[in-house]
């Protein structure tokens, strides 16, 4: 059914996989035949792949037949080797290695996966997936296969040859023994078991596949529902297959040739556009090409360059923010200037408006007035008083300019003296965290000087002021001082005190630091003590792992033997069992038949002793009344017959 299912199932997936030939190569590489009955190694099987191998070239290497022989290539080969594995009674040597124990955990895992992902009801613990008991594993076989017939139901007697029966009714091609279901958790028996297992998950992945197959070419095709299922489909598939089997019967390997006009004739079948594949294709390139490009851009971490130039622009913002706050600024002050400078423009127009006024009248009275000589001369002589005046008026404001000069020049050099005094007193009123108001040591009082904000009078009013609250403030800190001084001489005096506590711990403080440093010494010898003991352990550790792995390297090795040994020493004991049991009806018949012959001896014996008795008796009767001598020969001979006839 296995080769039944993987050849129905190449000739659905030809199209897809692109395979050379819908049967399987005559050979394949050694380790194809562990595919082809275990289960595959990814989580979701590839469908298609479990029965069907992928195409090779010529030259490839050689590869063993889907049936687990080897079988040499060329046309004039018979065929009938292959075709024995269906009808002969030859069993098929399991490739798998279900001997190694990565795989066999491998495989329970992916029964776990499967077990939990379909709703198995039963307990899923790892131990009992290690080794499960009968009633576990029938419960686990009993899921599986009602995932193929859900009206299954597994009887309640004899399910240790229900489940063999089942395996072979399915066409499983390894035989898993009656026997084997007694214990089905034994480690020699629980890999063929889940090996058993496996290959059914294998078988329902491939059903379920076969239902939820999709079309290629669903897209170009008017009835994209059944059109598989379709005459013309199955009469080129077919035609294909029989075509395909007749050269592979030949000795052919691959059918390049057919495989080429199958797919023509499907792509006529299906009306397929070879355009538009083409520019399917193109585009694909083209989506390859963006997601390389993307996935080299990931490398260097765009967000982090993105990042990184958001808070660039967000530190260029911030500069072009306060260089406009700053030209705003700029600009306002501009434009008050502009209009102060318009207003005093509007005043120099408006008075040069009236000095030209001024002018043209004292022209005009110039013009309109008439003089005479005297007026003249004393009008020169009044100019000449008059520049004599303004000579010495100029000079005396020279003289007066100069003495301002000096005066301002020596008030400069006095206020400069005020300042540089008024600075010190408000470093040093810092210092003393008399100013500002807030500071600790001004009790609510402003002892800051501003001299030139009120005037002279307001200067000294502040200055008595200031003085006054600074001689208080100075008997406060004297007191303070005299207060602190006592407190000063107090602690002293504890001080001392303390100072010859410290003395005298200090003095035990170096006896500790003695001990210490003597247990420190016995610390380090100790430590080196242990340290060469570490050392010592470790080699011998090392010792000892290196004998553990021979002796585990030894034991894998006799475990093997022993493995091979017990296998034909299984063998030899089914045929001394055969010869045992034949051995044994025969003793049995010999026993029955010497057993009928004594019994009948017996039964013989004592009638004819019971008759010798009753002639005896009779005898005696007559005798005794003769011979009393004769009587007792008698009774002699009696007793010695009853002794013989005991013995036998």
């Amino acid at each position: 059914m296995f080769g039944c299912v993987a050849l129905a199932n190449s000739g659905r997936m030809s199209r897809a996989t692109g395979r050379q030939s819908e049967l399987p190569m005559r050979v394949q590489d050694s380790n194809r035949m562990s595919m082809m009955y275990a289960t595959p190694q990814s989580k979701q099987p590839s469908f298609g792949k479990l029965g069907i191998p992928k195409p090779q070239s010529g030259t490839s290497e050689r590869r063993t037949s889907f049936f687990g022989g080897r079988r040499a290539s060329g046309a004039s080969m018979s065929r009938n080797s292959i075709m024995s594995g269906f009808g002969g009674t030859e069993k098929i040597k399991d490739a798998r290695p279900l001997h190694d124990k990565s795989f066999v955990q491998q495989c329970i895992r992916q029964l776990h996966e499967f077990l939990t992902e379909q709703g198995y009801p039963g307990t899923l613990a790892a131990k009992t997936l290690q080794s499960p008991s009968t009633k576990e594993f029938v419960k686990m076989f009993e899921f599986i296969y009602r995932q193929l017939d859900s009206t299954f139901e597994m009887p309640n007697s004899k399910v240790e040859e229900e489940v063999p029966a089942i395996l072979k009714a399915l066409r499983y091609p390894f035989v898993l023994s009656k026997c084997s279901m007694y214990s089905v958790g034994a480690p020699h028996t629980w890999p063929q078991a889940l090996g058993a297992l496996m290959w059914l998950i294998d078988n329902v992945k491939i059903n379920w596949s076969l239902s939820r197959q999709e079309l290629l070419f669903s897209d170009f095709c008017e009835d994209g529902d059944n059109i598989e299922e379709g005459a013309e489909y199955n009469k080129l598939f077919l035609d294909y297959t029989a075509e395909t089997y007749s050269k592979f019967m030949q000795g052919d390997d691959t059918f390049d040739d057919e495989d080429e006009a199958f797919l023509n004739k499907l792509k006529r079948l299906y009306n397929v556009d070879e355009a538009v594949l083409s520019s399917m294709e193109e585009r694909h390139r083209i989506l390859s090409e963006e997601v390389e490009q993307l996935e080299k851009e990931s490398q260097t971490d765009r967000l982090m360059t993105k990042r990184m130039e958001k808070v660039k622009l967000q530190a260029d913002l911030k500069k072009l923010q306060s260089y406009r706050s700053s030209l705003e600024t700029f600009k306002a002050n501009l434009e008050n200037k502009a209009a102060e400078l318009k207003d005093e423009l509007e005043t120099n127009v408006s008075h040069l408006e009236s000095l030209k006024h001024e002018r043209n009248e004292l022209q005009n009275l110039l013009q309109n007035q008439k003089f005479t000589p005297a007026d003249v001369e004393r009008i020169n002589r009044e100019k000449r008083e008059l520049q004599q005046t303004i000579s010495s008026h100029s000079k005396s404001l020279e003289d007066a300019e100069q003495h301002k000069w000096n005066e301002e020049i020596a008030l400069a050099k006095v206020k400069e003296k005020a300042e540089l005094k008024l600075t010190e007193y408000h470093k040093l009123a810092r210092k003393l965290k008399l100013i500002p108001v807030s500071a600790e040591n001004t009790r609510g009082h402003d002892f800051e000087i501003k001299p030139f904000e009120c005037g002279p009078g307001n200067m000294v009013q502040n200055k008595t002021q200031i003085q006054m609250l600074l001689k208080k403030l100075v008997s406060d800190v004297e007191e303070e001082n005299s207060r602190l001084a006592n407190s000063k001489l107090s602690l002293e005096e504890s001080c001392e005190q303390v100072n010859c506590y410290i003395m005298e711990k200090s003095n035990d403080l170096k006896q500790l630091r003695e001990q210490i440093r003597k247990l420190d010494e016995q610390l380090d010898s100790d430590m080196q003590e242990l340290v060469r003991e570490e050392q010592d352990w470790a080699e011998e550790m090392e010792s000892v792992e290196n004998h553990r792995k021979l002796l585990e390297k030894k034991v894998n090795y006799g475990y093997d033997e022993a493995v091979q040994q017990l296998k034909a020493a299984q063998q030899q004991y089914h045929l001394v069992l055969q010869e045992t049991n034949e051995e044994r009806r025969t003793v049995a018949n010999n026993l029955a038949s010497v057993f009928t012959t004594a019994a009948n001896h017996l039964s013989i014996t004592e009638k004819c002793l019971e008759d010798l008795h009753s002639r005896v008796q009779r005898v005696c009767s007559k005798a005794v009344e003769e011979d009393e001598a004769a009587v007792q020969k008698l009774r002699d001979t009696l007793k010695s017959f009853m002794l013989n006839a005991n013995s036998l």
